[in-house]
């Protein structure tokens, strides 16, 4: 297979730093990116529902749309579902449909948050009778991991309060902490629970899992089935998301990602569309663990993002080929060169190392690696000639909606 001069200039160049191309292309090629089932259909905004032509109405559509993602960029092999907008009578069927499309299902997403029942919260609710409901719903959503094979139960809550006076805190923590025991309990062999957690919104005044301490200290109270994921969006301005990788990664805690961009607060915008540079630097301390023999990780990589404005699809395919290209630079950064730079406390040439692998054009690289795997070189434009946009929208009309709509 004939690459390009671009290509080849760029291998030549890497070669000399010591950076091994086929090594590089190696781990672009095992790349995982799971999209979310929420991302192919009409969704809620804060204000309303913009609808779209063509967005997927079920279940079964929202699978063909994560498979056609899959089939351009060749790296997002499975989808993540939302119980109970992706519900369904028959799971083997669900679960064969997704493999017909050479696709699998991922993580299991419960929803506790959307029925009016949880207006004052769901396992922080005041009332027993509501925090059974979420805890029951949740249960379903392990019996439904078992039904499809999924190994991930992803829980977001957004319990919180509004007003001081309004709960107490610490009976709060406990609701929330007797709740996560007993579904962590119904956890089957060889799956995990991710604690996401958020900081602000719909609850202003406080959160019960406002921050990653909070979700690292359940995680710790539940065991080792039991981590953190990490939403690039639920975070004050400023934080320091890669110093908070680093530091799950190092308590064997960091579970997993939910990737998108924000400028403001969770505005779910594509991922790398804001400060692709903080994305850069992210994948720089988890390609760091993924390269020290010493660190085990286990990190499930996953969109979360509700694409009203971008056509759904050709929004994916644009997330997880930015994702592609942040994984690429930071497995371009020299370790070696770094660590020794940081030990002789040699500042100005430990960050030029960082700038060097951020800036370098690796859209060469990421081109022969498609080539490589089968995959047009070019996935947002391939898909753009391919007509699925022109075929869903004249097929999905009327029918059934996602349930946020």
């Amino acid at each position: 297979m004939s690459s390009s001069p671009a290509y080849n200039l760029l291998a030549e160049t890497l070669e000399k730093q010591g950076i091994q191309i086929e090594t590089v292309k190696a781990h672009l090629k095992q790349q995982h990116i799971e999209t979310p089932s929420w991302g192919y259909g009409n969704s809620g905004t804060r204000f309303g529902v913009f609808e779209q032509p063509g967005a997927a109405r079920n279940a079964a559509e929202r699978l063909e749309d994560a498979a056609t993602v899959h089939r351009f960029t060749g790296v997002a092999p499975t989808v993540a579902l939302h119980i109970p907008w992706d519900k369904t009578d028959d799971w083997e069927g669900l679960k064969q449909y997704a493999a017909d499309l050479s696709i699998g299902i991922g993580a299991i997403n419960p929803n506790v948050f959307q029925d009016q029942v949880y207006k004052l919260g769901s396992v922080c609710n005041p009332s027993t009778e509501i925090r059974r409901l979420a805890i029951d719903h949740m249960l379903e959503c392990v019996d439904i991991m078992k039904k499809t094979r999924s190994d991930l139960l992803s829980l977001w809550f957004a319990d919180g309060t509004n007003f001081p006076g309004q709960a107490n805190f610490r009976k709060r923590k406990q609701w929330m902490t007797e709740a996560l025991s007993e579904v962590y309990d119904a956890l089957p062999d060889a799956t995990r629970m991710l604690i996401e957690y958020k900081f602000f919104e719909p609850a202003f005044y406080h959160t019960d899992l406002a921050d990653w301490g909070t979700a690292y200290l359940m995680a710790m109270k539940l065991g080792t089935k039991a981590q953190v994921l990490v939403d690039l969006g639920h975070h004050p301005q400023g934080t320091n998301i890669e110093f908070i990788v680093a530091y799950l990664i190092d308590e064997g805690k960091l579970g997993g990602f939910h990737f998108n961009s924000r400028k403001y607060a969770d505005d779910d915008l594509t991922v790398g569309s804001i400060n692709p540079q903080e994305l850069f630097l992210i994948y720089t301390e988890l390609v760091a663990a993924e390269l020290d023999p010493e660190t085990e990780t286990d990190i499930a990589y996953m969109i979360d993002q509700s694409h009203n404005l971008k056509p759904k699809v050709e929004a994916s395919i644009q997330s997880v080929c930015n994702l592609q290209k942040a994984y690429a630079k930071a497995l371009l950064v020299d370790r070696e060169a770094l660590a020794a730079a940081q030990d002789a406390a040699d500042l100005v040439e430990a960050e030029s190392i960082l700038q060097r692998a951020s800036e370098t054009d690796v859209n060469p690289l990421l081109e022969q690696v498609r080539l490589e795997m089968g995959r047009d070189p070019h996935p947002l434009t391939a898909y753009r000639k391919s007509g699925y946009y022109e075929k869903i929208s004249k097929a999905r009309v009327g029918g059934e909606s996602q349930g946020w709509a």
